[in-house]
């Protein structure tokens, strides 16, 4: 029942009304009714903004939807959660960093600038199947990297997915290592990731996700590499002929926030925000797995040429030059925990 019902039950019925009663103060009673309603304080809300690069029916944005619904529902709207899109992702990190933005979800790609640490699992060929990468991150390995992001003026909160790479390029099938020789390929402004092209005789060009389909377009890069997820929101068959399903890396996503933006929660919003956090990572992967089920018969329904037979143990001989290079410069004890992790029996 509304302030405004209550009033109209109270007011005396008019045929008990005082008959002396003096006309203004009859007069007066709503207008005073209405000035407490208007002076009574409105609810607290406070707006968490979180961007990511793809559009809202990717996994990305099924992770970010599943995050807002939860969080807005534990604290009976007292949050509200502001998704957008921003496709320059080292850009939004910054901007997370120094707080003009809250957080960000979207691949690590871009992070081990920030966060060394987590180019350990750019690593190529590093996990064998998606049961491995999630197991590895939701144990104890990923939240030892997790914990590396606070000294960095970050938070990493949930580890999230983007899914295995493939490579697509518009001038030939790749089957084998020979067949990348020369490609110019697309990168994100990821080291490891772009040392694994180099030494596969490829020219890896780092650029904004924002600037790749005009690249690609104008012939400026003949390639580039992304989960099927990816390829298939950004329709990136329509500037692409080929898909290779090299599945060379398995790229984890992660929301990352803003510490001050966590701090200001009370104990249980924040313990509310990580159940969150957990509910949009089960989305973003629920729908990553959902497309790589359907999304490869998509683009060839698109036009696209998919080559499923590759040599993947020559890829990983011809690169074992970048991998004596990933042991040396980054943690090589973690990379063998991460390859040798079974899941508990």
């Amino acid at each position: 029942m509304s302030g405004t019902e209550a009033g109209a039950e109270r007011r005396p019925h008019p045929s008990r009304r005082d008959a002396h009663a003096p006309a203004p103060r009859r007069a007066l009673a709503p207008l005073a009714l209405a000035a407490a309603l208007a002076a009574a304080p409105a609810l607290a809300q406070t707006t968490i903004t979180v961007q990511h690069p793809l559009p809202v029916a990717s996994h990305y944005g099924a992770g970010a939807t599943a995050l807002k619904e939860a969080f807005e529902a534990a604290t009976g709207g007292r949050y509200r959660v502001n998704i957008q899109r921003n496709d320059n992702e080292r850009e939004v990190i910054e901007s997370v960093q120094i707080g003009t933005v809250d957080c960000y979800i979207g691949s690590t790609g871009p992070v081990g600038n920030f966060v060394p640490e987590t180019r350990v699992f750019d690593v190529p060929f590093l996990f064998r199947d998606y049961a491995h990468a999630r197991g590895v991150l939701d144990s104890d390995i990923g939240q030892g990297v997790l914990n590396r992001f606070q000294a960095r003026g970050l938070v990493g909160v949930v580890w999230m997915e983007n899914g295995f790479r493939h490579l697509t390029n518009s001038r030939r099938e790749v089957h084998t290592p020979a067949d990348v020789r020369g490609l110019k390929v697309r990168t994100m402004e990821n080291q490891v990731h772009m040392r694994a092209f180099q030494t596969l005789g490829a020219l890896p060009t780092p650029m904004a996700f924002s600037e790749l389909v005009p690249a690609l377009q104008q012939g400026t890069v003949d390639g580039q590499e992304n989960p099927i997820p990816v390829i298939v929101a950004n329709n990136l068959n329509q500037v692409q002929r080929y898909l290779t399903l090299t599945g060379h890396v398995y790229s984890p996503g992660i929301l990352i926030c803003n510490p001050d933006v966590l701090r200001r929660m009370s104990a249980a919003d924040r313990t509310a925000f990580d159940a969150a956090a957990r509910a949009g990572r089960d989305a973003n992967r629920a729908k990553v797995t959902a497309d790589e089920n359907s999304g490869i018969e998509a683009l060839r329904a698109r036009g696209m040429q998919v080559t499923t037979s590759v040599d993947t143990a020559a890829f990983q001989t011809a690169l074992a030059q970048a991998f004596q290079v990933y042991e040396r410069e980054l943690d090589g004890a973690l990379l063998r925990r991460i390859r040798d992790w079974r899941p508990a029996s």
